[in-house]
């Protein structure tokens, strides 16, 4: 028994790479009081803080407040590993390491509050008038990989690996990869021109001639997303959107209504006046019609046509969606065939009127050597 006891208290002193049980049973329990500390730091600390800036007026302190409340959270794991390394018989290589993982956390905690920092401070920045939606989240996308590659450079520099030898291979490995992904760049440029040049933003209705018409949901570092009609997005590079002719509906000022009406000649000169200025008053008086400056709306005879007096009838609408859009021309066609019917005058519609000089003669009848039919 004795023998054992003996046995068993040295495997107790020894226990794991000469860090005894006791040691390896204390430093759990420091890491326990840790994470129970980052709970009670979150649910108590912060709820309180967050109390407090809700009775503030600005919304600043808020903001920073939530883009913090992860990385502080890291601040009791790393007061726990570091009273690890101060409390176990670290030495040599593996003390090291335990000294440079404390460092490295603290470095990371600090480029975690800094990253997370990132995105509210580019949402204010976004109320401003001289960076549109596309603009800001480049910047923050662009911001966020920035303070990424540094704060890799500065753990792999506390762990004593050579930043000079891996930017020097990475630079060579660059060239490489740009050799190789040339559409990856033009897209890459093509998108910066498109942001940097305004050509449209996440929300405009944009249309190629023949090709594609929706609605920008999402411009990236390679493509643009566009939402079709049909509800269907279409994912486009951004090197075809910089080469063609993209309509940005998105930034109209009106929507423009142009048609063409067809009265029959029977109409009266009178009946012709008295249409065309009843159509101008109502567009005038409506509050769907709206007011351009540069054209005023108008409805006037402009055309003999080939089987119809021709009225062009020309208005503009806010530029509102398609839904109310068409029930604005739906309301204008009802009133322009109301006015037309209340003048006594009718639509047009094509005809053509054959000519026929001879018929062959019948024993039972004749018909007249020319007859006038009209189809």
């Amino acid at each position: 028994m004795d023998n054992l006891i003996n046995i068993t208290g040295d495997v107790w002193a020894d226990g794991l790479l000469g860090i005894s049980i006791t040691q390896i049973i204390v430093s759990v329990a420091i890491m326990l009081i840790a994470i129970l500390g980052r709970i009670f730091f979150i649910r108590r600390v912060l709820t309180w803080l967050d109390k407090l800036t809700e009775n503030t007026e600005s919304n600043i302190d808020d903001v920073v407040l939530d883009s913090l409340e992860k990385p502080l959270g890291y601040v009791p794991i790393v007061i726990g590993l570091y009273l690890l390394t101060l409390y176990l018989p670290l030495s040599g290589s593996l003390g090291l390491f335990g000294e440079n993982l404390v460092k490295g956390l603290v470095v990371f905690t600090i480029f975690s509050a800094l990253m997370n920092m990132v995105s509210p401070l580019f949402g204010v920045l976004s109320s401003s008038t001289w960076l549109t939606p596309s603009m800001t989240m480049w910047l923050e996308r662009a911001v966020r990989l920035v303070f990424g590659v540094i704060c890799l450079a500065i753990i792999l520099d506390i762990f004593g690996i050579e930043i000079g030898p891996l930017v020097a291979g990475l630079g060579l490995f660059s060239v490489a990869v740009a050799l190789g992904a040339q559409d990856l760049f033009k897209n890459l440029i093509a998108g910066i021109l498109i942001i940097g040049e305004n050509r449209f933003q996440p929300g405009d209705r944009i249309e190629v001639i023949g090709e594609m018409h929706g609605m920008v949901e999402q411009i990236g570092f390679r493509s643009t997303t566009v939402r079709l009609f049909n509800t269907a997005p279409m994912v486009i590079p951004n090197k075809d959107l910089s080469d063609v002719k993209v309509i940005n509906h998105g930034n109209m000022v009106f929507r423009r209504l142009n048609w063409t009406i067809n009265l029959v000649y029977s109409t009266t000169v009178d009946q012709l006046a008295k249409i065309c200025a009843d159509i101008e008053k109502y567009m005038q008086d409506s509050d769907e019609i709206a007011e351009n400056e540069g054209q005023q709306a108008f409805a006037r005879a402009v055309e003999f046509g080939a089987s119809s007096i021709d009225v062009q009838v020309l208005c503009y609408t806010a530029p509102v969606n398609l839904t109310e859009f068409t029930a604005i021309k739906q309301n204008l066609i009802y009133e322009i065939m109301r006015i037309v019917r209340e003048n006594g005058s009718e639509f047009a519609y094509p005809s053509t009127s054959v000519y026929v000089e001879s018929t062959p003669e019948s024993s039972d009848d004749k018909v007249p050597t020319i007859e006038d039919a009209s189809t």
